[in-house]
Formats: structure tokens, sequence, C-alpha cells
């Protein structure tokens, strides 16, 4: 099992210490790759101890075989990048964005564990449970575009948005066993975490982000990880939404009986409003 994969598994059971190791190990795993106990215990802020505790933790007899580990995934990921640095390097920007991009959707999707994504795809089809889909600023405008299609498909679909008043009163509504779908990527608004914090101990959450370890993946039933490197100075969000897009999709297909009901009654009431 990938070391991400055994983080996230463990990621309940890590003091606050060791998940500021973990998050240094999923951020940057050449730091642990070529690195020492003490050099990673200086990156995250802790003591030796607790890097050890955390492999201890992780299922591993020691710091050198969770070491052996990263270092076999960096070798199998590097293999396709010995490949790719190759080929002729793009340099303007439609290129570079280009190049970008697929690597971003390509690493998402394919990093997707597949029972995770059905098990998502299953709560926010199941018409018992309110959907509730939360995010910050950065990613406010794709959460929007997924409530947008999960309320075209199935009743019961909000956003939790606005000001401190209003989130307060969006949090209050969400019920034991509703789904809470965040969309949150470092650096995390306060805010956002407080919210979820509300709601853990009565909504099953599915977390898109950018880290096993990230606060809005605390207690997720599921945790996807997107890819953000952006083409520019700005991070990217095409990944996030491409899977956002993709649990939509399954979403349909599981709801294709009730949906298609549904969608036929919006298009006939909206088809005055749209031009040909």
């Amino acid at each position: 099992m990938p070391v991400t994969d055994l983080i996230a598994d463990a990621s309940d059971r890590l003091s606050p210490a060791e998940r500021r190791v973990a998050d240094a190990v999923v951020s940057d795993p050449a730091r642990v790759a070529f690195g020492t106990v003490a050099s990673l215990a200086s990156d995250a802020g802790v003591s030796g101890p607790t890097v050890v505790r955390l492999a201890a933790k992780l299922g591993y007899d020691g710091f050198a075989s969770l070491q052996d580990d990263v270092q076999r995934e960096l070798a199998r990921q590097l293999r396709p990048a010995a490949e790719r640095i190759r080929a002729e390097r793009a340099t303007d920007v439609l290129g570079r964005t280009l190049d970008t991009e697929v690597a971003n959707v390509t690493a998402t999707l394919e990093r997707a564990d597949r029972r995770t994504f059905d098990r998502s795809a299953a709560l926010l089809a199941d018409p018992r449970r309110a959907v509730w889909v939360l995010a910050g600023e950065a990613t406010a405008g794709i959460a929007s575009t997924i409530a947008a299609n999960l309320d075209l498909l199935r009743a019961d679909v909000a956003t939790i948005t606005g000001t401190p008043l209003a989130v307060a009163r969006q949090v209050e509504r969400v019920e034991r066993g509703d789904v809470v779908l965040v969309l949150e990527v470092r650096r995390y608004e306060r805010w956002v975490v407080d919210a979820l914090d509300t709601v853990r101990d009565r909504a099953a959450i599915v977390a898109i982000t950018d880290s096993v370890v990230a606060p809005v993946a605390e207690g997720a039933k599921a945790t996807f990880v997107v890819d953000a490197a952006g083409p520019g100075p700005f991070d990217s969000h095409v990944a996030t939404l491409a899977l956002g897009n993709a649990l939509v999709a399954e979403v349909a297909s599981r709801l294709r009986r009730t949906a298609t009901p549904r969608l036929d009654a919006v298009e006939q009431a909206t088809a005055e409003l749209l031009l040909d």
C-alpha cells in the first residue's frame, strides 16, 4: 500500500506533532527519501522520536523501512518523468499550460481509489441524505458548479456559503447522516475548517483537498487528493473540477431512473429562458 494511503488510514490516530511529520512526508517525499530522522524532524518542527513514532503507527519497524518505501514510490514516479524530460519542453504559455493541466488531471484521477470513489458517489446519490457543498474562496466557483449539477439530478442539494451568520444557520440545518462535500486547498480558510468541525459528529464528509493530512480531511469518510500545480504563479483547479465532474457523472449513472424525469421537467421549465 502506498505511504500516502497508510497515512490516510492512520490519520485519525495521529497526534498534532505526528500530523506535521505526515504532512511533510506527503508534501515533499524527497525529504524522507534522501533525508534523515533529524532533517525530517527539523523540517516538521518536531523531535526525532516523533518521526520514529509516526513510522511505527504506519506499520514500519523503523524510519529506514519507511524511507525504503518512499524511495521505491519515487522511483516509480520518476520513470515516466525520465521519459518526459527527453521530449521537447513547451516554452510558450499555451503549451506549458497544456502540459501542466494534463499532468494535474492524469495524476489526480489515477490516484483516486476506485472503492473510495464508488463509496463517495453512493453517498452523494443517496436520496435519504441531503448534500451540502462547502468550499473556500479559491474553489467556490467549482463548488457552485458541482452543486448546481447535483441539484439537477436530485433533491436536497445546497451550498454552505455567505456571511458568518448565514454559514452558522446553514451548518445548524445539517442533519445526522447528511453528506458534506468539501473542496479546500492550502491555504485553508479557518471558517471552512470551523464549519466542518461543527458537523463532523453527524455528517459524512467527502473531502477534495491537496493532502491526506489536510485539516478538512480529518475524520472524512473519503478523501481525494488533487494536484494543483499551475503554469503561472497561481494554483490550478482544473484537476479539482475534473474530479468533481467524475463524481457528478457517477451520481447521474446511479440516479438515471429518477434523474431523467427531473431533468426533463427542468428543461421544460427553462426552455423559454434560453436562446436557441
